[in-house]
């Protein structure tokens, strides 16, 4: 009696699970990956000094003012949805070369609420341990004109998850991502400035399933300008400013997977967005420490959200440097 039980509960478990990810694929649904975007703005292709640890608290907010379909229509208005990220992180630059570039390294634990794991609407979970990101790879050149940086990062499935579940705090699965980017300089003093960044993103299988997110392609960055701010005296600079305009985008370039009994495996359509707003961000050079503020705009959604993205960076940079 006990088995027949077990195999009943197991089944409509699973019955359950189909109809949830019917739902999601049928409705224009896709699985959300780890990068978060907005995290990049201003000089993202350039990598900070040698010989520093920077500590850093993040503060992410987004919230989702429609669910767009295939179409770029509004499928679902005002949706409803807050997710915000926040944590303590910690990133580390040496004066070690690796082919005539600086090697770094950074980690950020992480705590999430109201993780969104798709296009679901039902998203409900309270501050908690998110997915832990490290990465153990970073490079930077700096050029007269021109900074460029290297770096491969990835994201461990720490956080919470079951699938079909509501309240996840994490995504479920292991995801690697390489980046690349440029920071190109428009004069000598290097006031003016235009960056890029570009990372791919390559996930795993979510936990106990063999859904798989598809590949993912972010761009990040912006225009600005840095204004050196003077000391009463004039003599020496007490903090730096930079301002300017930012933008990101994103593309899924490889299908959703997720195999359903009987029905075999179905793919979910590819998405993608684009966003533009602005970044503001002041290093006070005394007691180096730095706060940004971006916000974003989102525009051109097809079969995701759209809405707007805050973040927020305190930071304080503590100087290795042998006296």
């Amino acid at each position: 009696m006990k088995t027949k039980y077990n195999r009943q509960t197991q089944i409509i478990k699973l019955a359950f699970l189909n109809i949830f990810l019917l739902t999601c694929f049928f409705g224009h649904a896709q699985l959300k990956g780890g990068h978060i975007l907005g995290a990049m703005g201003l000089q993202s292709g350039t990598q900070t000094p040698e010989n520093t640890l920077s500590v850093y608290v993040p503060g992410y907010f987004y919230t989702a003012s429609s669910l767009r379909n295939a179409d770029g229509d509004k499928s679902i208005a005002n949706p409803d949805i807050n997710m915000t990220i926040t944590g303590a992180g910690a990133s580390y630059v040496s004066d070690f070369k690796i082919l005539g570039a600086n090697y770094g390294a950074s980690i950020l634990l992480a705590f999430a609420a109201n993780t969104i794991q798709g296009n679901s609407v039902d998203t409900h979970n309270s501050l908690a341990f998110t997915d832990m990101y490290v990465q153990p790879l970073q490079l930077g050149w700096h050029n007269k004109r021109a900074d460029f940086v290297f770096s491969y990062q990835l994201y461990l499935p720490t956080g919470k998850f079951t699938a079909g579940a509501s309240d996840n705090s994490g995504l479920g699965m292991f995801m690697n991502e390489f980046s690349a980017g440029t920071t190109l300089f428009f004069n000598d003093k290097k006031t003016i400035h235009f960056s890029a960044l570009a990372s791919y993103e390559i996930n795993g299988k979510k936990k106990d399933t063999d859904i798989k997110t598809g590949d993912i392609l972010s761009i990040e960055g912006g225009l600005g300008k840095t204004f050196y701010m003077m000391n009463a005296e004039k003599t020496a600079p007490k903090g730096i400013l930079n301002a300017g305009l930012i933008y990101y985008m994103q593309y899924k370039l490889t299908n959703d997977k997720i195999p359903l009994p009987v029905i075999g495996v179905v793919e979910g359509q590819k998405d993608r967005i684009g966003g533009i707003g602005a970044e503001v961000n002041y290093f006070h050079i005394g007691c180096t420490t730095s706060a940004g503020l971006r916000w974003v705009a989102e525009v051109g959604a097809i079969n995701r959200f759209q809405g707007n993205t805050f973040f927020l960076t305190l930071a304080h940079v503590f100087s290795l440097k042998k006296k």
